[in-house]
């Protein structure tokens, strides 16, 4: 036939409402739907940064130092480059001066809370403006401040009102709305408070050792490249350890983190439409199977078996493009909807904008799966001959035949191909995909296992669990599709129950249990021994920890200078910006010793250093090594000699690099310090004791509260794991219409056994509760292979990948369990029901 015979012969037999092929299209669009939602809103965000770019970072590129400002060497350079705006952040207390007002905030609220000040120059912001709540922004005297919301919330402040930092007091000018760099700023503990750079000098809490970080932003000409000035600064300071980046990485963190987990998302939902697929392969074998006789028609009159797979091929095609372009459609413009929804939790809000990529892609796949999946029941219909299709509902289905299994192999090979060359990570995308084809092929075994377990299992002598058994290995059966597509969907919720409520039980129980309840940051080294008598004062019996803490950048490893490597790893975190660093004469509280001594105590010789052992094995880095570091614009190499094992969830202080005393013990710092009230009586209100009393005697200290901490890790923890629950859900209910498909793709057959049951005298009710039996055993086979498959990733990506404590929260898993068990059960027994409608006389008419 031509292919306009072809056209014409498909389009006639294509029912306008798409009989038969409605389970294509809800496969093929919730898949495609999915894929280009999570592609487009990462596009979207990581668009809205890069085009915002000199806006995020607050100039065309940023120096960064810590615990020290630019010499006048320094600054000089940076003028030469352009416009240069200074500012200074550090953490300080806010206190509120006014006594609050008879019944304002209940008289509850506290008095003093930890934010970020912030000390800006005359030309600050160099882009973007800074916008208040009333009034306009204009240039900081030094006795004035505008503040975040947050902070004038907590503290029931207002414009006029006064605040307290340090030794200084500020007159508030203003409520800050929107803070043009706020996004380049990244991860903060407290609200932000503005001043101008006199007045963060009024405070007098800019000392040697404070723990502070200034910043340098340079406005170039229009034409100036912010690389070649970056790399121009690196050659006359090679070992100042300055922080550079440029307006195109103005907020690094969120962009990884955005393209991470858009990437991750993505491949959970190429792993719903591969689930999506096996109901488009059943969608397609049920609806060649109502168009048998059609089929065999045809042939008798002579078409041949390539005339019969163009046929119904540009039929699928024809539906799978409606299907795709609808999922398109609903990709483009569901992120607007989840932009609106998500409020402040995303970064940045772009508007609405088509990214022709991420559809492509997702097209792309989309028109995959479907060949993929649509092929072997073409096949199968294009090789029977006229006779073997009118038995073919007796006769079960033929594999394959080699042509098809090649194109197939051709189409999968393909869609690896697109995941690897679209991914950010191609490494971790192939072995998520390596991990997701195990679990497809384990659980593709194990259906084959429990059709042959049925097949070989000795005949019950009850014959409704009897007909159960033979249903699950009757010729046509769709067992093996039910348990790969509903097994991978409640694997992955298992996955995703044991993760969040692992996370959220290592939060809420181990976390407070170990952590310390107080941080207290910029302790005189000088006044450590009344710091502690203070505390002691407060609270009787609290225990009391110092460190010394200082800042310091690596510059180089081994014989590795960072500054020359073309890229930094992903997970070498530790060469990314300052780390903090401290000294100890003996080894510190929550680390273990993996490897190598630790110095004697009152060593004086060479500067040794002991590291945390995953920073060594990401480093590659072994015993005796050298590590360098810049500390306060200066270098100085250690040689290594020790790694440690490091208990982080004490939330204690736990640093990964540990120098010996005589290292640092005369550069300028100050300490940090814990205090820990735990089994004592009236916490709460002996936290607050400690802060004030602290805040009282050290203007110039800090003090955390670790439970806001807590609920912040929390709150970005729940925020993920609503992500993936989301992304995941589309697994399930993909699975939930493959479900619906493979009762579809068995209902002739069923038909058939029915009618032929109810001749010899079957009830209505013995019929459907054989098949309630059949779905039961299936149920309950496929929630222990989900228990088993999923606890085990979830405890991997827990214990290996979070280094967390192992605690799901069962009773939440066997819940999801039962119900997804529950919903198998009951979809079965609703699909059960139309055969149970037909009547013997007219179904054997039509068989």
């Amino acid at each position: 036939m031509t292919w306009a015979q072809i056209w014409r012969i498909a389009r006639r037999d294509l029912s306008g409402r798409f009989r038969g092929l409605r389970l294509l299209i809800v496969c093929l669009f919730l898949g495609v739907a999915t894929l280009a939602t999570i592609g487009s809103l990462t596009a979207s965000i990581t668009g809205e940064l890069s085009q915002r770019g000199q806006v995020i970072l607050g100039g065309d590129f940023e120096v960064t130092m810590s615990q020290r400002m630019a010499s006048d060497a320094e600054q000089a350079a940076f003028e030469r480059e352009g416009l240069v705006s200074e500012t200074v952040r550090m953490q300080a207390m806010g206190q509120r001066i006014a006594p609050r007002a008879p019944g304002a905030g209940g008289g509850t609220g506290p008095d003093a809370i930890l934010a970020e000040l912030k000390g800006v120059d005359f030309d600050y912001p160099l882009y973007g403006t800074v916008t208040l709540r009333s009034g306009h922004y204009a240039p900081l005297d030094p006795g004035s401040a505008v503040i975040g919301a947050g902070l004038a919330d907590r503290l029931d402040l207002k414009t006029g009102d006064k605040i307290r930092f340090g030794e200084a007091e500020f007159v508030i000018r203003g409520i800050i709305a929107d803070e043009p760099d706020r996004l380049g700023e990244g991860f903060t503990l407290g609200p932000v408070a503005l001043v101008s750079d006199l007045g963060i000098q009024r405070t007098g809490l800019i000392q040697p050792g404070s723990m502070y970080e200034a910043k340098y932003r340079v406005k170039l000409g229009a034409l100036d490249d912010p690389v070649a000035s970056i790399d121009r600064l690196k050659a006359k300071f090679p070992e100042a350890g300055l922080e550079m980046r440029d307006r195109d990485r103005g907020a690094p963190g969120t962009s990884r983190f955005i393209e991470r987990m858009g990437q991750f998302l993505s491949l959970v939902g190429l792993a719903a439409l591969v689930i999506a697929g096996i109901g488009v392969g059943n969608g397609v074998a049920s609806y060649l199977a109502t168009k048998r006789q059609g089929i065999a028609t045809l042939k008798i009159l002579g078409a041949g078996s390539g005339d019969i797979l163009r046929i119904y091929l540009v039929q699928i095609l024809a539906v799978s493009a409606l299907a795709i372009g609808g999922g398109l459609v609903a990709g483009a413009l569901i992120p607007p909807a989840i932009i609106a929804a998500a409020g402040d939790i995303l970064p940045v809000k772009p508007g609405f904008a088509i990214h022709p990529l991420p559809l492509l892609v997702s097209a792309a796949y989309g028109l995959l799966i479907a060949f993929i999946f649509a092929l072997p029941p073409l096949a199968r219909a294009r090789h029977i001959p006229a006779a073997g299709l009118f038995r073919s509902l007796i006769e079960g289905n033929r594999w394959p035949d080699r042509a098809t299994l090649i194109a197939v192999g051709a189409g999968i090979a393909a869609i690896v191909v697109l995941a690897l060359v679209t991914a950010r990570e191609a490494v971790f995308s192939a072995w998520f995909m390596a991990a997701a084809t195990g679990v497809l092929l384990m659980l593709a075994g194990i259906g084959w296992g429990i059709r042959w377990t049925a097949s070989k299992l000795p005949r019950p002598k009850a014959p409704l669990l009897r007909l159960a058994l033979a249903n699950l290995h009757r010729p046509g059966a769709q067992t093996g599709q039910l348990v790969v597509a509903l097994g991978l969907g409640l694997t992955l919720f298992v996955i995703l129950g044991g993760i969040q409520t692992s996370l959220t039980n290592e939060i809420t129980r181990t976390v407070p249990k170990e952590a310390p309840n107080l941080f207290v940051l910029d302790v005189p080294v000088a006044g450590a021994a009344q710091f502690r008598q203070v505390v002691q004062a407060a609270a009787p019996g609290a225990a009391v920890n110092t460190v010394p803490s200082l800042r310091g950048t690596v510059t180089g490893y081994k014989n590795i200078r960072v500054a020359d490597l073309k890229d930094i790893p992903d997970n070498a975190w530790v060469l990314r910006g300052e780390r903090g660093l401290t000294y100890a004469e003996t080894l510190p509280e929550g680390s273990e010793l993996i490897e190598g001594t630790w110095w004697p105590k009152g060593y004086d010789g060479p500067p040794l250093v002991s590291v945390d052992r995953e920073m060594a094995q990401i480093l590659d880095l072994k015993v005796g090594d050298s590590l360098t570091v810049s500390l306060l614009g200066r270098e100085f190499t250690a040689k290594i000699a020790s790694l440690r094992q490091i208990n982080w969830d004490t939330m204690g202080f736990n640093y990964v690099m540990v120098f010996s005393p005589n290292t640092l013990r005369d550069a300028p710092h100050n300490l940090a310090a814990t205090v820990s009230l735990k089994g004592m009586a009236d916490a709460d209100a002996k936290e607050r004791a400690v802060s004030k009393a602290v805040l009282a005697a050290f203007a110039s200290s800090s003090v955390i509260e670790v439970r806001d901490v807590i609920g912040q890790v929390s709150t970005i923890l729940t925020q993920i794991a609503t992500a993936i629950a989301a992304a995941g859900s589309i697994a399930i209910l993909s699975g939930i219409a493959v479900l619906i498909g493979a009762i579809a793709a068995s209902r002739q057959a069923r038909i058939y056994d029915s009618v032929i049951l109810k001749t010899l005298g079957a009830t209505r009710g013995q019929i459907l509760s054989a098949q309630a039996l059949e779905y039961g055993l299936l149920a309950a086979l496929l929630a222990l292979v989900a228990l088993a498959l999923g606890l085990t990733a979830a405890w991997y990506v827990i214990t290996q990948i979070f280094s967390f404590n192992w605690l799901p929260d069962w009773p939440v898993v066997l819940m999801t369990l039962g119900g997804g068990a529950l919903l198998t059960l009951g979809l079965g027994i609703v699909g059960s029901l139309p055969v149970l409608a037909a009547r013997p006389a007219r179904a054997l008419r039509q068989l």
